[in-house]
């Protein structure tokens, strides 16, 4: 690590390391942004100030903490049933690593080395990983999704948009202790405990502790005692506040921790055995995987150091440095049968550090800032392929294709944005980010008969019969990119506005690569290191995003729109996948390939709608309201350059996790009685036809669907008390969310003897009771 890294290691650690329960960081005091929806308003921070909603020029949505109480959400990946153009799930295999898209940019595989193309950010802090961030709901201010690029205003660059998720501020007046529990279907039981409290004026610590818990939804018919898709989670969250509260300065030093112990997550075959004639489960929710080496471990962890300083009336000052880690053991069993076919026993482990400084400027007619971001990021993954059945068809047992790869990251960026009002009505904002990206890697590949791997509990010493790829390498990458906004408000209640913005993601190396595939450009000289590192090396993406906007509060304030159209030139479009491949020895394996599309065209329309449509109808404070999303984009390749000739395959490729069309709609009615009101609340979410790869592959991918959720939520005039009965998927639609394909058009399997297409599927139904009190 680098001598400022080290340092700036010790600096955040030196400051954090405070005893704590568990802890996770908070949002300043002053990026709160309640969220507060009364008078129909909604505050955001998008651009890291305290806006209204309907005032900034940005694609966004805000939910905030009360309104995802009150729908019953579970975790972030409920989000997507709330923002258009928007997928976040549980990748395939696992409880807690996130896939998420939007606007059609994202990543399918979470291979080590790539950046994320949608940035996720826990109170300020750029998670680099998407292992451990699925994040549960529990203590959340608001959750912001930002579709397009981003990069002028704060952090990471994101070439997708950005998620942040902002936890709840601490009480500087009072103590307060909140404890919510929740029990339902499939044994759910949860119990969260929050209390902080107010030492003095300027300091005031507290902190939450989770227990978060479920049977499984199916079980393993192969291993006793094992379930599937089972949650067993421990979590705590906790902050200490220096200062703030009227004084210029608020230091926050923060923490969370994470446990996930939950049984393997496996997918349903949706074939026979091949070799076994094994039939088809009618429970797509039971499994007969039989891989349980490792054991299934996530802990994900880190220290936050949030600092703001009012300079002077004009001037703020921001510091936020941090130090994440997490480690991941699973075992992924391809074909989820009994047999050694192809079992991946897997291991991640990411860490990062990250400053960043942000210099805050407001005046009446000018706003903006100017920032620096560092992170220094390592990402390491094992994995074994053990394809038994294979190697001893072909007198190689124990046949074992070992990956290791570890990708380190060290990127700075300046950024600014700034906003100039010519006038109460028109505005104009410019920004741009310069990006300096430098990614070194070491990737190793070598075939084994030895089974399992020493790190996975082999017992036996590693027998190595070729070496695919033994290779180091660096490359850096350097940007920049601009944004420009123009907003027109021709009265204080609607705008209209129209901007550009670039988008950047850095290339890098693909860990799970073979040299041995690489093109020889010389046959005389036979496959140079410039082959291998040509091979493994991928492009940077870019992307040209144009948006037209509308927001406004129509009909005294009783209903509220937001309409945008976008059109993304996207080039370079990064597709991590894998395939069967073979070693120096002809021997069977598995590879990584990443390929870099030449060009996109994605195009399309949001529009959010919340619609007051009766009010005390049923004496004084009740309310009926509707709210809704749409979101509709055409995503097509323009030029898709592969095969062995190359040869241009664009219409014939398809966009990951994008469904055309995304619509969401829900009424709900309020109602005074019993000391506090009632809240009666149902909705319907629609997604179309959703593509798992980029080719089509008609037996996973997902026909478009409807989800229906409905909750009753009673909650005291206090405050104090609140108790409710939710249902999520009650028609208890089955739907696959993932999956695995090693199959041949012809049906034939190309890794394993068995066949591997295999399918996750989204949550069945569940019905839960939650309560809430408060001291």
């Amino acid at each position: 690590m680098r001598p400022f890294a080290r340092g700036l290691r010790r600096a955040v650690l030196a400051t954090s390391a405070i005893p704590m329960l568990a802890f996770a960081p908070a949002a300043f005091a002053q990026d709160d942004g309640a969220s507060a929806e009364g008078g129909d308003e909604i505050i955001v921070t998008a651009r890291r100030r305290d806006e209204r909603l309907i005032d900034v020029p940005i694609a966004v949505t805000a939910i905030s903490g009360d309104a995802l109480s009150k729908a019953g959400a579970i975790d972030i990946t409920d989000i997507a049933n709330m923002a258009p153009n928007t997928t976040l799930e549980n990748s395939r295999g696992t409880n807690s690593t996130l896939t998420a898209f939007i606007r059609g940019v994202g990543q399918q595989d979470p291979v080590p080395g790539f950046e994320a193309g949608v940035g996720l950010y826990l109170d300020d802090v750029y998670l680099n990983r998407p292992q451990g961030a699925v994040l549960d709901i529990y203590d959340v201010e608001r959750i912001e999704v930002l579709r397009g690029p981003q990069g002028t205003l704060y952090g990471r660059n994101t070439i997708g948009g950005a998620v942040k998720y902002v936890t709840r501020a601490l009480n500087p007046d009072s103590p307060e202790l909140r404890v919510r529990g929740t029990y339902g279907t499939y044994n759910q039981a949860d119990l969260v405990v929050t209390a902080s409290a107010p030492i003095s004026d300027t300091f005031r610590v507290g902190g939450s502790v989770a227990r978060l818990s479920r049977g499984g939804f199916g079980d393993n018919l192969t291993i006793p005692g094992l379930e599937n898709y089972n949650k067993d989670v421990w979590a705590g969250r906790g902050t200490i506040e220096l200062g703030g509260n009227g004084a210029p300065v608020l230091i926050r030093i923060s923490g969370d921790y994470t446990r996930d112990k939950s049984d393997p997550r496996n997918g349903h075959r949706l074939i026979p055995g091949l070799v076994s004639g094994a039939p088809v489960l009618d429970d797509v929710y039971d499994t007969r995987a039989g891989l349980n080496d490792p054991k299934q471990d996530v802990k994900a962890y880190g220290l936050a150091m949030n600092v703001s300083a009012e300079l002077s009336d004009n001037l703020t000052l921001r510091s936020i440095s941090a130090w994440r880690k997490d480690t991941s053991y699973t075992p992924i069993d391809f074909d989820v049968l009994p047999a050694v076919d192809v079992d991946v026993p897997a291991v991640y482990r990411n860490e990062q550090l990250s400053q960043e400084f942000q210099l805050l400027y407001e005046s009446d007619r000018l706003h903006g800032l100017v920032g620096f971001y560092y992170l220094d990021a390592k990402a390491a993954t094992s994995f074994d392929v053990l394809l038994g059945l294979t190697g001893t068809a072909i007198g190689f047992p124990g046949l074992n294709g070992y990956t290791a790869g570890d990708v380190r990251t060290n990127t700075w960026s300046v950024f600014g944005d700034f906003t100039f009002d010519f006038t109460d009505q028109l505005s104009l904002s410019v920004g741009g980010r310069y990006t300096n990206d430098k990614r070194k890697a070491f990737v190793y590949k070598a075939t084994r008969i030895s089974g399992l791997s020493p790190e996975f509990g082999g017992t036996v010493p590693p027998i190595t019969t070729a070496v695919a790829t033994d290779f180091h390498g660096d490359r850096t990458f350097k940007e920049f990119t601009p944004r420009a906004s123009l907003s027109f408000k021709p009265n204080a209640d609607n705008m209209i506005y129209a901007s550009y913005s670039k988008g950047f993601k850095g290339g890098g190396f693909d860990p799970r690569g073979s040299g041995a595939s690489a093109p020889i450009s010389d046959p005389l000289a036979g496959r140079t290191y410039q082959d291998i590192y040509d091979y493994l090396s991928f492009e940077p993406e870019k992307v040209d995003s144009y948006e037209i906007g509308y927001k406004g509060s129509l009909l005294d304030r009783r209903l509220t729109l937001s309409l945008a159209g976008f059109y993304m030139d996207y080039k370079n479009v990064q597709i991590p996948g894998s395939s069967a491949c073979v070693d120096a020895l002809g021997l069977p394996t598995f590879c990584g390939i990443t390929t870099n599309a030449g060009k996109a065209r994605l195009q399309g329309i949001e529009a959010e709608v919340n619609a007051i449509l009766a009010r005390d109808f049923a004496g004084a404070g009740s309310t009926i309201r509707f709210n809704g999303a749409l979101g509709y984009i055409d995503a097509k390749y323009k030029s898709f350059i592969a095969g062995n000739p190359p040869a241009d395959v664009a219409d014939q490729r398809t966009f990951q996790n994008t469904p055309k069309w995304t619509v969401m709609g829900s009424i709900a009615a309020g109602v005074p009685a019993m000391g506090g009101n009632i809240d009666v609340s149902t909705g319907l979410t629609y997604r179309s036809l959703t593509h798992q790869f980029e080719v089509p592959i008609p037996a996973l991918d997902q026909p478009g669907y409807v989800l229906w959720d409905a909750s009753i939520v009673w909650t005291a005039d206090s405050g104090d008390y609140s108790i409710g009965v939710h249902g999520k998927n009650l028609t208890d639609k089955q739907y696959i969310t993932s999956g695995y394909n090693y199959q041949n058009a012809a049906g034939g399997s190309t890794l394993g003897l068995e066949g591997v297409q295999t399918a996750f599927y989204g949550n069945p139904r569940q019905v839960f009771v939650t309560g809430t009190v408060k001291f």
